[in-house]
């Protein structure tokens, strides 16, 4: 069984995630959603939230995706679940520059290959960060998050209907 390893922040999870995540079981028998807890970084949402946020979006892919927090270097926690592949989702080449130094390193320290995938046309344009500013000022998130990840976003925000 082909696994890979899908990782990020997902602060919150939005629909190019999903994209990449569906396009790489495409690739691969099984990907393994590794969600940093990253106490380095403000996060709007816990860890916990982040992982139930990115089950219900993954749902409808059975067991095929999983869903799993960490804490630790990223080749750590792939000896521990036995994984040599990376899937990350690249949008500018600003974005490619950053990941690929990542990938280097990541080689570097444990022989992992990352495999770079472009989210779908629909979805390149979106980022966390645009996410989360939109739906600051109660803004419309449709076609941007799935409608469980909206809803938790209404409610951390007081933002009705």
């Amino acid at each position: 069984m082909k696994r890979a390893v899908y990782p990020g922040t997902f602060d919150p999870p939005h629909l190019g995630h999903l994209d990449i995540v569906e396009r790489s079981l495409k690739l691969f028998d099984k990907v393994v959603v590794a969600i940093a807890e990253n106490p380095r970084k403000y996060l709007l949402f816990s860890l916990e939230e982040r992982m139930d946020m990115f089950k219900e979006m993954t749902s409808h892919l059975g067991d095929r995706v999983e869903v799993k927090g960490f804490n630790s270097l990223l080749v750590d926690f792939m000896k521990s679940e036995g994984v040599e592949i990376i899937v990350r989702g690249v949008r500018l080449f600003t974005d490619f520059e950053y990941e690929l130094q990542i990938a280097l390193t990541n080689f570097k320290l444990a022989q992992v290959e990352t495999v770079f995938m472009m989210p779908s046309q629909d979805y390149i344009h979106i980022s966390s960060t645009i996410v989360r500013d939109i739906a600051s000022y109660c803004g419309d998130l449709k076609g941007l998050v799935h409608p469980f990840v909206e809803e938790k976003l209404r409610e951390k925000f007081g933002c009705g209907g």
